[in-house]
């Protein structure tokens, strides 16, 4: 296709940590309407975050990149995010190359599918999906870690 060569497909499986708690949260709320308050799913508010992405389920496990982007509260009856950022690969085989996602995130539905709509470096021309899961949620710091399966086809 397109001159590029044979296609090649990747499977990705890591856990991404979304710290709004502590010293030094990865996620931070940076707009929000004057209704958000007043909102059961929280519609309205918008977060960027630099969130650890990392081999296993433990924010000191191994580090293999960051997931760089906005979500924003994007339903009025139910709790959904509107989830557009990057994976950026640090380590690895991978170390430099990006994967684009867009999607839609209903946390509480189990598991959510987003698209993977480019990338860089290893990933150019990349599509597929993202299967996202939560894997724990701290009801206390609201802290969240989400598992992630991700298919990739790139040339």
């Amino acid at each position: 296709m397109l001159g590029f060569g044979k296609e090649h497909v990747t499977h990705l499986h890591f856990y991404f940590h979304d710290i709004v708690s502590g010293p030094k949260p990865t996620a931070i709320e940076v707009a929000r309407a004057d209704s958000t308050n007043k909102s059961a799913t929280g519609f309205g508010a918008v977060v960027m975050i630099d969130d650890p992405l990392t081999e296993g389920p433990e924010v000191t496990s191994k580090p293999i990149g960051r997931a760089q982007g906005i979500y924003a509260s994007a339903a009025q009856e139910e709790v959904g995010l509107l989830m557009t950022l990057n994976y950026v690969f640090v380590e690895g085989k991978y170390e430099g190359s990006t994967l684009s996602i867009l999607g839609r995130n209903a946390v509480f539905s189990g598991v959510t599918e987003m698209a993977i709509v480019g990338g860089s470096g290893t990933f150019r021309l990349a599509h597929g999906y993202a299967l996202a899961k939560t894997h724990t949620l701290d009801l206390k710091t609201g802290d969240v870690v989400v598992e992630y399966t991700v298919l990739v086809l790139h040339y």
